[in-house]
């Protein structure tokens, strides 16, 4: 992709509606270029601009050998020629076009664009494929007469979701002027003949977003950009990463809007802490884009192969209409069978119920939103299942960390365990924060329910500097773990993060190793520490990692004895330069 600075591709769109590809000279493009106010001289840098960036071919004018003729080639005819269509992408191939997708839409428009697009092009390429496949098997097999087996096929029996034939891909970006009316009927459609698809288009609209002119030649542009690939035999891996991927490379900018991206490694972490394993069920209260749920299936097909994995039931819920359809959409790009997401404020109104009771399941897993405000003891008892979620009290109106961990519990089986990342702050904050701790710790006359406390290294999250904390609670300790509680100084445990300068992530090796610490409920000097509820009482039940477990600092051994040596050769050195600097103003005087 081309890469102008704005001022030049302002100048370049208006040439490009003025001429199209057909040719202009030099003073067309003067006469053109008078509304931005350009003479001569700057309308000169700006088609040279254009012919660095291959933007603009020229050619001797055939009326006058001095002059040229000027022709602009359009971006997208330049992507489409640098990538021809082929049947499969690699990993690398499907980065790439993203990151020319990325390129268009630098800092201009939404990157929940180019994921939707993704979405509807491997909906339209699986759909195509399923269709090729069932007309040859109606015909070879079935033995119906062609034109019979291509109606037949259409049936939205013989598809995982039903895309009418008007609403493929190909069909939709043959008339450029229609695309947007195009694309939002066929979100919509989608949406509402397929219910598993229900909420997941809702705030994307693309007639309001093409309004300008500008935002219509990005939307072109993306368009042609995914139809030079086709996505129907990528495999799940390869499109749920490169989903991951835009979620990832958009996360600095997004997380200045406000918006957490939760690093793979952090949930990598949580995950092989949790263990959980088929037939067991997972939940995440605040499921974001889905990668804690993402990352439990991950890990359990790592160890138990896809089929183990397909026997994980997984459950989330996310109040933010758009974050909800994103995470519908990663699940489904990763081509995870069955995951219940719903929508909707879970502190207020949890949606997983059973028998009018609240939902409980072997894994909770999450990273809600730290210090959320809002959620005193007037807003929550406005809510479902008050009695049953906040057993230990209500947390302060400025910070919801401590309801998020009451209602995770809650949602827990006997015998199953929490994972939750939250800001430091929860691990120490005093008032009615500490009351619930209290209560949390000493549960089940002192064995406690919480289980582990890992504080994670500095930089690891994209919104903020602040190293943050892992929270395991088990309601199946052993007796070894009864009445203690395993803490692990991992801040020390990572490496530079490759492609953002400022940021640190954690290792594979950073994460074996905190998994083993508490896998083993083992002890090293630094680095982690079994602590008796009876220190944690007289610590007034701050939990902060450090008063417990602080990273040795290397001492460097000295010899005492070289070093009296070398001073004593640099002393005689000393006394031999003052002897000759005496002889010598001896001599000048």
């Amino acid at each position: 992709m081309p890469r102008i600075q704005k001022w030049v591709e302002k100048r370049y769109r208006h040439l490009l509606d003025a001429f199209g590809t057909e040719p202009f000279r030099r003073e067309d493009a003067v006469n053109a270029l008078e509304v931005f106010g350009d003479d001569a001289k700057n309308v000169s840098v700006v088609l040279g601009e254009l012919r660095k960036a291959a933007l603009v071919l020229t050619e001797l004018d055939p009326e006058d050998n001095r002059a040229r003729i000027y022709r602009l080639v359009r971006m997208e005819d330049m992507i489409i020629k640098e990538m021809e269509v082929k049947e499969e992408i690699s990993r690398e191939e499907l980065y790439s076009l993203l990151k020319k997708a990325a390129d268009l839409i630098r800092t201009r428009v939404d990157y929940k664009y180019i994921l939707v697009l993704l979405f509807l092009k491997r909906l339209s390429d699986r759909w195509r494929d399923e269709y090729d496949k069932k007309v040859r098997e109606l015909v070879e097999e079935i033995g119906l007469p062609e034109d019979v087996a291509r109606e037949e096929a259409k049936r939205a029996d013989y598809h995982h979701f039903n895309v009418p034939e008007k609403y493929l891909w190909e069909n939709i970006r043959k008339d450029v002027n229609t695309l947007p009316e195009k694309l939002s009927k066929a979100i919509k459609y989608i949406g509402e003949m397929n219910p598993d698809l229900r909420g997941v288009f809702d705030t994307v609209e693309f007639t309001s977003f093409t309004g300008n002119s500008e935002n219509l030649m990005i939307l072109n542009q993306l368009m042609e950009l995914f139809s030079s690939r086709k996505l129907h035999d990528t495999s799940s891996d390869i499109l749920g990463d490169a989903y991951e991927w835009v979620l990832r490379y958009f996360a600095p900018q997004k997380a200045k809007e406000g918006e957490v991206y939760t690093p793979r490694e952090v949930i990598n972490l949580i995950v092989e802490v949790l263990d959980p394993k088929p037939g067991e069920s997972v939940y995440d209260p605040a499921a974001g884009s889905g990668g804690m749920l993402i990352g439990a299936y991950k890990h359990v097909e790592r160890r138990h192969e896809k089929e183990g994995a397909k026997k994980l039931f997984l459950y989330g819920q996310e109040v933010n209409p758009t974050t909800y359809g994103l995470c519908k959409m990663n699940v489904y790009m990763h081509d995870i069978g069955d995951p219940k997401i719903e929508r909707g404020d879970t502190l207020l109104y949890p949606k997983f119920k059973k028998k009018g009771d609240l939902m409980r399941f072997d894994h909770v897993i999450a990273n809600p939103p730290w210090n959320q405000d809002g959620y005193d003891e007037n807003t929550l008892k406005q809510g479902e299942f008050v009695s049953e979620r906040f057993p230990y009290g209500f947390p302060p109106k400025q910070s919801a960390d401590w309801a998020w961990i009451q209602h995770m519990l809650a949602s827990t089986k006997d015998g199953g365990k929490v994972g939750i990342v939250l800001d430091n702050g929860a691990l120490f904050r005093s008032g009615k924060e500490k009351a619930i701790r209290k209560k949390v710790l000493e549960e089940n006359h002192g064995e406690g329910l919480l289980d582990c406390v890992i504080l994670l290294p500095e930089k690891l999250f994209y919104n903020t500097g602040a190293p943050g904390a892992i929270l395991v609670f088990n309601k199946g300790k052993d007796e070894a773990r009864k009445g203690k509680v395993l803490f692990i100084n991992a801040s020390q445990e990572y490496v530079k993060h490759p492609d953002v300068r400022k940021l640190n992530m954690l290792g594979e090796e950073n994460i074996r190793k905190i998994a083993e610490a508490y896998r083993h409920f083992s002890e090293e000097e630094g680095f982690s520490r079994i602590v008796p509820i009876e220190e944690i009482r007289e610590n007034d039940y701050n939990l902060n990692v450090t008063l417990y477990v602080f990273p040795e600092e290397e001492v460097e051994e000295i010899d005492v004895e070289k070093e009296w040596q070398e001073l004593r050769e640099i002393e005689s050195k000393i006394d031999d330069v003052e002897r000759r600097i005496e002889r010598y103003l001896e001599e000048l005087r």
